[in-house]
């Protein structure tokens, strides 16, 4: 998975970026993503179900580091695909990803 970041949009704040999340999972029935840039609640983004078995989900976020995890059929599971995870308090790990600065 790559995550696609670009510029923010007119209505988003200046310093702000989008970024893809996306993850490999056909037979979930639902996926959310929960990380300190929404305060981990498990229930408030949605990834949206792609016709080839991913999920994914753009996000305006602004610029900073940034643990998450994504919650795939009430299954907590770090990015796949992320090159970056730290320990978590619950012996597990949490995914990384760091949003530059414009013009960063």
């Amino acid at each position: 998975m790559k995550r696609k970041i670009r510029t923010a949009s007119p209505t988003a704040p200046p310093a702000s970026r989008s970024v893809r999340f996306q993850i490999t999972a056909p037979q979930a029935s639902k996926v959310f993503i929960a990380g300190s840039f929404n305060d981990w609640r498990t229930n408030d983004l949605s990834m949206i179900r792609l016709p080839d078995g991913k999920w994914a989900k753009e996000l305006t976020i602004s610029p900073g580091r940034y643990e998450y995890l994504f919650v795939v059929d009430d299954t907590w599971i770090p990015d796949p695909s992320d090159v970056e995870t730290v320990p978590n308090p619950f012996s597990g790990l949490n995914s990384v990803i760091v949003v530059p600065n414009p013009g960063a």
